[in-house]
């Protein structure tokens, strides 16, 4: 029996190195259970120093955090990559760049999570993530786009969200106490109208499962994963 051909997939990793780990399983298991076997998946993954990339976005450095993610996507390119993933939510702010300057299909996150939504018959979305991610057009506005009207937390519970994933979770810490506030603040958001809940940092999903959760919960590193599966078998295409 021949074996079935991949296409070879770039991953910018390492914002944070924990999720980009999820990532990393989460694939090779979906290549497997497609392929079965000693199947894994044809991946190059860059994993940049988070630090100064999030010193940079706290500084709103964002032309300059442009350059860094348009340089990992060339070196991947340069290196066989066929398309590109960028393993974090907050990053595809500069997706565009990184799309023009390497003429490379990237699997877009926020596409992919309004796709599954949409999979479920849902049209009103609960959005957590980092400050950027929950309040500015680069995300929003594609799942707006998509026909999706969009809550966030209010101010205050924005604030917390945003410092739990930094201060903690992209440092490895899953508190019990934090994970009753990301509970308590999705509870207040379905209370809101929320037909589920997008947990929009690749992070999250280390913290908030659906058992924690009174409504549907879209895990965007399991969903972006699973979307790189089909780039990889080459089922979908992607622009």
């Amino acid at each position: 029996m021949a074996v079935q051909k991949q296409r070879t997939l770039g991953i910018i990793g390492g914002m944070s190195w924990e999720s980009t780990q999820s990532y990393y399983r989460l694939i090779n298991e979906g290549i497997k259970a497609k392929l079965g076997n000693l199947h894994s998946a044809d991946l190059l993954i860059h994993s940049v120093d988070f630090a100064p990339i999030g010193e940079l976005q706290a500084q709103g450095q964002w032309e300059e955090l442009g350059d860094v993610m348009v340089n990992s996507g060339k070196r991947l390119q340069a290196a066989g990559a066929q398309g590109l993933l960028i393993a974090t939510n907050t990053m595809h702010k500069v997706a565009e760049q990184v799309q023009a300057a390497t003429n490379l299909p990237l699997i877009h996150i926020a596409d992919a999570t309004a796709d599954a939504i949409k999979q479920q018959g849902l049209t009103k979305i609960a959005l957590l993530g980092t400050q950027f991610t929950m309040t500015e057009d680069f995300y929003k506005q594609r799942l707006i786009d998509a026909s999706l009207q969009v809550l966030i937390p209010d101010t205050d519970a924005r604030a917390e969200v945003h410092r739990i994933i930094y201060d903690e979770l992209c440092q490895g810490q899953l508190l019990a106490s934090s994970r009753q506030y990301y509970t308590q603040v999705i509870n207040e958001l379905a209370a809101q109208g929320a037909e589920g809940v997008i947990l929009g940092c690749t992070e999250i999903g280390l913290l908030i499962s659906q058992a924690d959760s009174p409504i549907p919960v879209f895990d965007t590193t399991a969903i972006h994963a699973a979307a790189a599966v089909q780039f990889l078998l080459g089922n979908e295409n992607f622009s």
